[in-house]
């Protein structure tokens, strides 16, 4: 079959692809937003594609912020979407690292953590999608090898407008409209 299966999700890497990555950001008030970026998340929204966020978050591990603090970020970026009619619908957390500060966090290759695809998987399995009806959305190689390890197909973004950087990525695939 050459022809793509109907997109259902889009899984976002977070710093970098939905927000400017200034370096273990978790203060509301660093949010800068990613040009284009809430119009995408609004526009597979109102197409009812799902959209999820797999972020790799080493500064909970390093003792540079908490895990309640990241939700207060992720509470933010639900609150800047809102405007335009957009939302995330499930945020997957790696806090973990091989140099964390706090016995919890530290694993020396947690499968959660990318280029491991356990976040990926488990929003596959929570929201019953095969990896075909999917893509990841990322800055880094990392980021495109855990979505291979998934079996989901992995687009690099390098920046710009991701919007259009999807627009032109994924073609007829990605949903016309708003």
């Amino acid at each position: 079959m050459s022809e793509k299966a109907p997109l259902k999700a889009v899984f976002f890497d977070r710093d970098g692809v939905l927000n400017l990555d200034h370096g273990y950001v978790c203060e509301p008030e660093r949010l800068d937003w990613i040009e284009g970026a809430r119009q995408a998340v609004a526009t597979l929204n109102a197409a009812g594609v799902k959209v999820l966020v797999v972020t790799n978050q080493s500064g909970v591990a390093r003792g540079y912020f908490t895990e309640a603090q990241v939700d207060l970020f992720h509470d933010a970026l639900q609150a800047g979407l809102a405007p335009v009619g957009g939302r995330i619908d499930a945020f997957y957390v790696a806090p973990h690292h091989e140099d964390a500060v706090d016995d919890r966090y530290r694993h020396p290759d947690h499968p959660d953590r990318k280029p491991n695809p356990g976040m990926i998987l488990r929003g596959l399995a929570d929201w019953s999608l095969a990896p075909e009806e999917t893509v990841l959305v990322g800055d880094k190689g990392s980021d495109v090898e855990a979505a291979r390890r998934a079996g989901v197909e992995g687009l690099r973004f390098r920046g710009g407008d991701l919007l259009a950087f999807l627009r032109e990525s994924l073609g007829e695939r990605f949903p016309s409209g708003a």
